[in-house]
């Protein structure tokens, strides 16, 4: 699969060692198992860009998983699911469990300010890996993001040179900046990523001037229509804590595809 893999005996390499390569690269990968029906027992592997290893018995069975695994892999899913003994949908002659291994999620948190440390903390506790961000030396600092994995001192773009082809449907990135010279490009950057979740701090006002920076640079309604803008759910938060928890229930929702109440589809006020 890789260049660097281990093999077994007589060269061959193995489901589980290509699977132990991945994981030791932090590299998603998804194994999809028989457990019940034709084939039991046979295990077929899966990674984004490349072909699958292995088979589970059947030319169409293995095409149908194949495209089902990774559609669970982007969104860090693990479960069983259910075939024909030829990949027929909704059909139940053939259960597959189908097992995720994805890396640590990662937030991306532009603007070393007071509302970054609460999201810091929250974001932590829900098992992502946290990086700040800031050009501002005197602000981004260790001493002031303890709980942060990363403090980088830099511009949004050295950023993503550094990120962004490995951002995904479960990593977000949270521009909690008010300066155009950072947010927006920080904005542009993100949505030329695969990241699941662009959420951007600001007033109304504050978003409508940058909707028109953003449409000067060539943004169109679908790049602008992946930004949660206010940023965080409806629920009148005013502290950084609960702000952060509305940032965090917002991410969480999108993730699910739940239909939630956001700042972004309200009108008037952010705080009554």
């Amino acid at each position: 699969m890789t260049s660097g893999i281990t093999t077994g005996a007589g060269g061959q390499v193995t489901v589980y060692e290509a699977l132990a390569d991945a994981l030791r690269a932090d590299e998603p990968v998804a194994l999809a198992t028989v457990i019940e029906g034709p084939g039991q027992g046979a295990r077929m592997l899966m990674r984004q860009g490349m072909g699958a290893m292995g088979s589970l018995g059947n030319e169409h069975l293995d095409d149908v998983v194949s495209r089902d695994a990774l559609a669970e892999l982007a969104l860090g899913r693990t479960c069983i699911r259910h075939y024909g003994v030829s990949g027929e949908q909704r059909r139940g002659e053939v259960s597959v469990f189908v097992e995720s291994f994805s890396p640590q999620p990662r937030m991306i948190i532009f603007g070393a300010v007071d509302f970054t440390s609460a999201l810091a903390d929250v974001a932590k506790v829900m098992g992502y890996k946290v990086i700040v961000c800031d050009a501002r030396k005197v602000f981004a600092t260790t001493r002031r993001f303890p709980m942060a994995d990363e403090v980088r001192v830099e511009w949004p773009d050295d950023t993503f040179d550094e990120y962004g082809e490995r951002l995904r449907a479960t990593d977000a990135v949270c521009i909690l900046t008010h300066d155009t010279k950072f947010d927006v490009p920080a904005v542009l950057r993100a949505l030329k990523t695969e990241v699941g979740y662009i959420g951007v701090m600001g007033s109304r006002r504050t978003h409508a001037k940058r909707v028109e920076r953003l449409a000067e640079s060539g943004v169109g309604r679908e790049g602008l229509d992946r930004l949660m803008a206010p940023i965080g759910l409806d629920i009148g938060g005013r502290t950084p804590t609960e702000t952060a928890i509305s940032i965090v229930a917002e991410i969480i929702a999108v993730r699910a595809g739940r239909a939630v109440p956001s700042l972004r589809d309200s009108e008037g006020p952010i705080h009554r």
